[in-house]
């Protein structure tokens, strides 16, 4: 659907670069124009302690830089400047995760850019808004949004193991870009749009916002468990030591429980109400007669009763599950592996041969000669610290 579009990506990290693979997903050309001196996005020396150091691509980079080409430039020197600004005079979108104020410095701001390319879409994402230079990591918005407060159990405050604030506000910005886009086909102008990772956290608070805001309830952290609807969330250990989480949103799937497990008198938790209040007591009851089962046993029961229950998955079990087979990524040349970020199924031919990360600047030459750079106009950017040296034809 978007063959013919070329976005240019000047982010780092998670939140930008997940809107251009989004892209990429969906056939359009992705250049990733990387810092210079910083040897390009951070997010490739960010490893675990298995990860071979000799390579530029850490198995966190790989998880939101399939589709893309990479170029490095030198974006502090004005011929790299001028560099950039080539690339994105033939592009039709770019996607920056700047600090406010720096974008100008380096001469890729929103009144530049449309200066040499108005009909250009720029979709800008930061920490908290085009005012605030703070610089955001998610950890440090998952706490300041409220999640970390909210999260883990009572007098224990615990951050998400998935970057969440930073893959919401990709979410946020995709969904702007898209609009930004249907605006460009009716009109054919250009458009600038913005997202704050904080924002998007607090947009993303949902029923425990308006707990508060309605409620007059400030959500505590509670485990696994919810605040308003029990049993929910909460896991419970089989015979097998296997962990199983309930979803039990209604007094029929309730019902269904009790059938399932045995328990003919219930009268105390039938309705939800109830349940809420009750709370310890059923499900002291509940983890007791669980561990009597086998998990795979009562998880077969409790499907055929219709009743919302589910596995604890290890990473490794969820990708032994049928359905994320057809959401998985593997490149047999480089032996890399990874997950796709469009889930939803399509009527429409999305692509299915990505190629893999890339290495820090290994498309520059094809990009700089594309751009009518000489093999000898490319030494000299190279000894000029415009570009690598690596890379450079001989």
């Amino acid at each position: 659907m978007f063959q013919n579009v070329t976005i240019v990506e000047l982010a780092n990290v998670l939140a930008g670069p997940s809107v251009s693979m989004f892209f990429a997903e969906l056939g359009a050309r992705i250049i990733k124009v990387e810092n210079l001196y910083t040897q390009g996005d951070v997010t490739r020396s960010w490893k675990l302690a298995s990860e071979p150091t000799e390579s530029d691509i850490s198995a966190y980079y790989s998880s939101i830089n399939w589709g893309k080409e990479s170029i490095a430039v030198n974006l502090k020197s004005k011929e790299g400047q001028q560099l950039a600004h080539k690339i994105i005079a033939k592009a039709d979108m770019v996607i920056s995760s700047y600090l406010p104020g720096v974008s100008e410095k380096l001469g890729v701001d929103c009144e530049t850019l449309h200066k040499i390319n108005p009909r250009l879409i720029i979709g800008e994402v930061n920490g908290y808004g085009a005012e605030e230079p703070r610089p955001a990591y998610d950890a440090i918005i998952q706490a300041e949004a409220g999640f970390t407060y909210m999260n883990g159990n009572p007098g224990e405050a615990v951050k998400m193991p998935v970057a969440l604030m930073d893959l919401m506000a990709g979410h946020q910005l995709k969904e702007a870009m898209l609009l930004a886009y249907i605006r460009f086909l009716q009109t054919g102008e250009g458009s600038r749009v913005t997202v704050s990772l904080l924002e998007s956290g607090i947009a993303s608070l949902a029923n425990q916002a308006t707990n508060w805001l309605v409620g007059g309830h400030i959500p505590q952290p509670t485990g696994s468990s919810h605040p308003n609807i029990v049993p929910y969330g909460t896991i419970f250990y089989t015979s097998d030591r296997k962990g199983i989480v309930l979803a039990v949103g209604n007094d029929q799937q309730f019902r269904g429980l009790m059938e399932v497990l045995g328990r003919e008198e219930y009268d105390e938790f039938k309705t939800n109400s109830q349940r809420v209040k009750h709370r310890s007591r059923l499900n002291e009851w509940l983890q007791e007669t669980i561990a009597l089962w086998e998990r795979e046993d009562l998880l077969e029961e409790l499907h055929q009763a219709r009743v919302p229950a589910g596995a604890v998955n290890t990473i490794p079990e969820v990708f032994q599950l049928p359905q994320a087979e057809s959401l998985s990524l593997y490149d047999e040349e480089t032996q890399l592996s990874g997950v796709r970020s469009i889930a939803s199924k399509l009527p429409w031919k999305h692509q299915t041969n990505l190629s893999p990360p890339p290495r820090f600047h290994q498309h520059g030459k094809k990009i700089l000669e594309e751009l009518g750079y000489s093999v000898e106009e490319q030494k000299k950017l190279a000894e000029r610290g415009v570009i690598p040296s690596s890379g450079v034809p001989d």
